[in-house]
């Protein structure tokens, strides 16, 4: 039922017992499968370059830096995903071993939202239980601390992206025409986000996934993640 104001105007939901979070964990995030630690740039940078040298330039395309030739540069510009305002990136290891970043983006605790992104995941990581898992952590304990929403943006020619947030449960909700601009070329910014009363249904098919009755003898899944979730957030 709409709410409505003394003048008789709808006005949006009250916002009862929220108060806005704190920043996200910067001790980082341990799972079943994989741990996200946060980025140092000196030490990680050496060993993500190794993951990453297995990987084609491909999958620099929609990111703002890359590809890499040289261990320093990549190094230079994990140095400078630490020094953005509001960002806070991790390396996502397993077993110890570096294969991926991942950050929250635009962190904004007084209005209770962030943004995942600036993803880069290695041939070792990419389409494991591990990535999704990576994904599962970062989301959950953005809605553990009290954040209201949790974003997902990609370029709109980023076919991947766009399939990845919507596997995850993310709602499409439009896109920003000449939002950016990266690499000398524009960026058309496509908008998903999931909502704190969204999650909790999400979070129990991502539990029934990530469980290891889930997976064959050769780790395959057995039910896909979007099977797992009720029709109607689907």
């Amino acid at each position: 039922m709409t709410r409505t104001n003394d003048f008789g105007q709808p006005v949006g939901a009250e916002l009862v017992d929220w108060s806005a979070p704190d920043w996200p964990s910067a001790e980082g995030l341990t799972g079943d499968r994989v741990s996200l630690v946060p980025l140092d740039a000196e030490f990680h940078g050496p060993p993500l370059f190794e993951a990453f040298a297995a990987a084609p330039d491909s999958i620099w395309t929609y990111m703002s830096f890359g590809p890499f030739s040289e261990v320093g540069d990549l190094v230079v510009s994990l140095d400078g995903l630490n020094r953005i305002d509001g960002w806070l990136p991790y390396v996502v290891t397993v077993s110890e071993i570096p294969l991926g970043i991942a950050s929250y983006l635009r962190i904004d605790p007084a209005n209770g939202v962030l943004e995942i992104g600036s993803l880069v995941f290695s041939p070792e990581l990419q389409r494991t239980a591990a990535a999704t898992e990576t994904l599962f952590l970062m989301i959950d304990h953005c809605f553990a601390i009290g954040y209201r929403r949790c974003e997902w943006k990609c370029d709109n020619l980023n076919a991947p992206s766009h399939a990845a947030a919507l596997r995850l449960g993310f709602q499409h909700e439009g896109v920003f025409r000449q939002a950016t601009h990266y690499k000398g070329r524009n960026r058309d910014t496509a908008w998903y986000a999931i909502v704190d009363q969204d999650w909790p249904m999400l979070r129990a098919a991502f539990q029934a996934w990530l469980n290891s009755d889930n997976f064959d003898e050769h780790g395959r899944q057995i039910r896909s993640l979007q099977s797992l979730r009720p029709a109607a957030i689907s």
